[in-house]
């Protein structure tokens, strides 16, 4: 069977837009293949606001998440394996998943941010 991670993924974020809350997304950047940017990495992490308004051409299918974001006033296009998200959750309130590095399954959580 194929991982739920992105099937889940996908329905925190739906869940959280529904809700009103801000989706952010928790990045582990040393994961082979990840492209964000470098100066907003803090201890191999990096927390994205993937909100409608914030990204444009946002997409996530089973392998990887693509979008394309303004930093520094300056548009950057960012890959993101599906293997190398740790969490998603919302800004307000931090309500979310965090996944284990490796496993499928996520815990439900209160996310400490970074």
């Amino acid at each position: 069977m194929t991982s739920q991670k992105p099937y889940l993924i996908r329905a925190v974020y739906e869940w959280l837009i529904d809700n009103g809350a801000t989706p952010y997304l928790l990045v582990d950047t040393s994961f082979e293949g990840v492209i964000v940017p470098e100066a907003f990495i803090n201890d191999s992490k990096i927390v994205l606001n993937i909100a409608p308004d914030a990204v444009q051409h946002y997409e996530v299918n089973n392998e990887n998440i693509y979008f394309s974001a303004r930093f520094s006033g300056k548009r950057m296009e960012l890959f993101i394996p599906i293997e190398a998200v740790l969490g998603i959750y919302g800004k307000e309130n931090n309500p979310g998943y965090v996944f284990q590095r490796g496993a499928d399954l996520p815990s439900y959580t209160t996310v400490k941010l970074y």
